[in-house]
């Protein structure tokens, strides 16, 4: 076996150990592996996805009431290149051994590939956060006990996710230390759970496994005061609401809560309405602009009849329309999920030239590539570590918001 094809082998099984360490949210949430890819990779390839179908009940022994199969699916496009560069002289290079690569990762691997894990981790909880419409806690008040766990917990339990071990809880490190100082007591050993190390594990309680990670997304609320006045006949599978305008030159930032009077959040299934109203999000960002009016964009879509019903009924026109929090305030947002709520899709880039001197590793969801090439005029080699990449929230409604 050529010596660099060892090389960039080691290389690429070792990025890929630390990858299972480091990513505290990718690593606990639905990673696919595209093989599509294989033999003609296409950047920007989407990948199809279908959504679960849903049903109404038939009451009774009546005439059957047959229903059609109405199958929606969802697109993740797989177009996402990073990469971590690298070079060394020949002394480095010998140090590339299976007796001494640990010594070679803890040098050069293990920096290089947590800063740019840290990045892809970081832009994923943004995105994936900014996807999530149930929110709970008190804005400006991060949790000291487990009340705001609880209603996380309640929220999922609403939206039928499943208990079934795949449930997380991503905290920062400010809140993940009040909270566990006060209910140490509460957490299960971890080593108990799962049987490989993942950074930032922290126990399990409440029906989840709790994760600190100071990547957490800080949304900042709009310019615009926080409740406005729908201006709108809304209509059922409407993804945007009209409001009256609120203010000159006002916004209303994307990943912002909003609720409506009179639409209230219901059961998936029985469509019975619960106590609280429904939450959405807002998808695009709005300029009011002194505008007598100003439609948002919001997500999911309101829907009032058939099998994905998710609301009692459609916004009252005339009536208030809520945005969490204060006007120009950050507040961080944590997360409780199941593991499905989201999806990390990764695909293995095309092995460039002479495979001797690029290895293309997979593991777990995780495809990386390595591949390295000599500089002749400076005696160094160069070495770059690379992962093509999409992500998706595919069943936001199994995520809640914990916002400080």
């Amino acid at each position: 076996m050529s010596n660099s094809f060892v090389v960039t082998d080691l290389v690429a099984r070792e990025a890929l150990r630390i990858a299972h360490e480091k990513l505290a949210f990718i690593g606990t949430v639905d990673r696919q592996y595209d093989e599509t890819f294989k033999g003609d990779p296409k950047h920007g390839a989407t990948l199809r996805v279908k959504s679960p179908n849903q049903y109404t009940r038939r009451q009774g022994s009546r005439i059957i009431d047959v229903q059609e199969q109405a199958e929606t699916s969802q697109t993740i496009t797989v177009a996402t290149q990073d990469g971590v560069d690298m070079a060394f002289n020949s002394d480095e290079m010998s140090l590339i051994t299976p007796d001494n690569i640990g010594a070679f990762s803890k040098l050069y691997i293990e920096p290089a590939m947590a800063g740019l894990l840290s990045a892809i981790e970081g832009d994923f909880i943004s995105y994936a956060t900014k996807k999530v419409f149930q929110q709970v806690g008190t804005p400006g008040s991060p949790p000291s006990d487990l009340a705001a766990i609880g209603a996380a917990r309640a929220k999922l339990n609403q939206q039928l996710a499943p208990k079934d071990g795949n449930r997380f809880v991503q905290l920062d490190s400010v809140t993940s230390g009040g909270l566990v100082n006060g209910l140490k007591g509460l957490f299960q050993d971890s080593s108990q759970i799962r049987e490989q190390y993942r950074e930032g594990m922290l126990g399990r309680t409440g029906g989840a496994d709790f994760y600190e990670n100071d990547r957490m997304y800080a949304h900042t609320n709009g310019s615009s005061d926080n409740t406005g006045t729908v201006n709108d006949t809304v209509a059922s599978g409407d993804t945007s609401v009209t409001l009256a305008s609120m203010g000159v030159s006002k916004t209303i930032e994307a990943g912002s809560i909003i609720t409506f009077a009179g639409c209230y959040d219901v059961h998936p299934e029985t469509k019975q309405a619960y106590s609280h109203l429904k939450q959405f999000v807002v998808t695009a960002d709005v300029d009011t602009n002194g505008a007598e009016a100003v439609t948002v964009a919001i997500s999911p879509a309101i829907i009032t009849t058939g099998a994905r019903q998710n609301c009692s009924a459609v916004p009252t026109n005339g009536g208030a329309a809520l945005i969490s929090g204060s006007a120009s305030t950050s507040y961080l947002q944590n997360l409780m999920y199941h593991k499905e709520a989201f999806q990390f899709i990764t695909a293995p880039l095309p092995l460039m030239g002479d495979s001797l001197t690029c290895s293309r590793r997979e593991q777990e969801g995780l495809s990386l590539r390595v591949w390295q090439a000599s500089d002749i005029i400076n005696d160094r080699m160069l070495m770059r570590i690379d992962i093509l990449y999409g992500m998706a929230a595919l069943r936001p409604e199994w995520a809640c918001r914990i916002t400080n």
